[in-house]
């Protein structure tokens, strides 16, 4: 068993090293440029090696790795109790180590190459789509103030080019060039945005895992695509309500003597994995998805006594619990109400 480890404080050039025993007797603190860090770690013997969950973690986590190093990630808010008095590079490199002793301590597990890049395809069109949506804004706002009110959306964008290319539509020569040029820049980011989205649904179709995620009603190749690319290996939650606690779909706690208070989600977890699947839930309780829906099952009665939306988030944690005995026993999605018949 490693006796020794070494927390390190990341930065763009400078990083700075807490090495200790496992029993917390410091063996040194070092400040190391970025070009001498590697040669340095591959001096020290096999050890653990402890970083925050930040920025270019998952990179050194990997070429710790290739050192024979073992890496643990922990996440920044976990640390920072665990700071004393003045915050700097060496306090913050001590407190990781602190921090990584404790027994209880969750850790962040390390990307792969292969999830990363998937992440920044998916991060990619997430940015396009973003950005086109403020060019239609900025578009009907011109608009707006010209006279011409048209409704929120990327449905109504013919109508609004045909307003501009139309001679009698009373707009100013430069703003209809204006509106022209925001139209361009639009068709330019949709075409993007679809390029992005086939190599998406490509990158779901090669994965096995992503296959299995789309049998779920709900769940598409977005979806499937960023459980891979954001979630850890499921075998890391010991029951599918961590893994829905852990993407923050759970109710927040403010209980106390022996009372339970639960209040909203805590969106407390992974973004992009829980806006996904609430949107996947909210097409399921749709005029075409309350089709499927049988009468007098969980969700119909869930229907019957609260809102659309409160639903949702409701189907989404089952959803969130669902893909976990889904991956965990390598199975596909089995409809509960035909299980029970059957």
């Amino acid at each position: 068993m490693k006796d020794m480890m070494i927390g390190v404080d990341l930065a763009k050039n400078v990083f700075q090293a807490h090495g200790a025993l496992l029993t917390g007797e410091v063996q040194f603190r070092k400040k190391l440029t970025r070009q001498h860090f590697t040669a340095f770690m591959a001096q020290q013997a096999p050890c653990l090696v402890i970083f925050e969950a930040c920025g270019g973690a998952h990179y050194w986590a990997r070429e710790m790795e290739a050192l024979g190093h073992e890496v643990k990630l922990i996440a920044p808010q976990y640390v920072r109790p665990f700071v004393k008095r003045q915050k700097n590079d060496a306090a913050d490199a001590e407190a990781i180590v602190i921090a990584a002793r404790q027994p209880e301590m969750r850790f962040v597990e390390p990307k792969s190459v292969e999830q990363q890049s998937c992440a920044a395809v998916f991060r990619g069109r997430e940015r396009l789509v973003h950005q086109r949506t403020a060019d239609v804004n900025a578009l009907r706002a011109l608009l707006y103030e010209h006279g011409h009110v048209f409704p929120v959306g990327m449905r109504y964008l013919d109508r609004i080019t045909a307003l501009v290319d139309e001679e009698t539509s009373g707009l100013p020569a430069l703003i209809r060039e204006e509106c022209q040029d925001l139209l361009a820049q639009i068709a330019e980011k949709t075409a993007r945005v679809t390029e992005r989205t086939a190599k998406l649904k490509a990158l779901a179709s090669q994965s096995d895992r992503a296959r299995r995620l789309q049998t779920m009603p709900g769940v598409g190749p977005m979806t499937a695509v960023a459980v891979e690319a954001f979630g850890p290996d499921m075998a890391q939650f010991k029951t599918g309500r961590d893994y829905a606690a852990w993407l923050g779909l759970v109710p927040r706690q403010h209980s106390s003597g022996g009372k339970e208070r639960l209040g909203r989600m805590t969106k407390a977890g992974q973004a992009d994995i829980r806006r996904l699947l609430i949107i996947g839930a909210m097409s399921r309780l749709g005029w075409l998805g309350r089709r499927t829906i049988a009468e007098g099952s969980w969700l119909s009665r869930m229907l019957a006594r609260k809102p659309k939306m409160l639903a949702a988030i409701a189907l989404a944690n089952k959803m969130a619990r669902q893909m976990w005995a889904m991956l965990t026993k390598n199975e596909d999605y089995r409809d509960p109400a035909l299980a029970v018949a059957a």
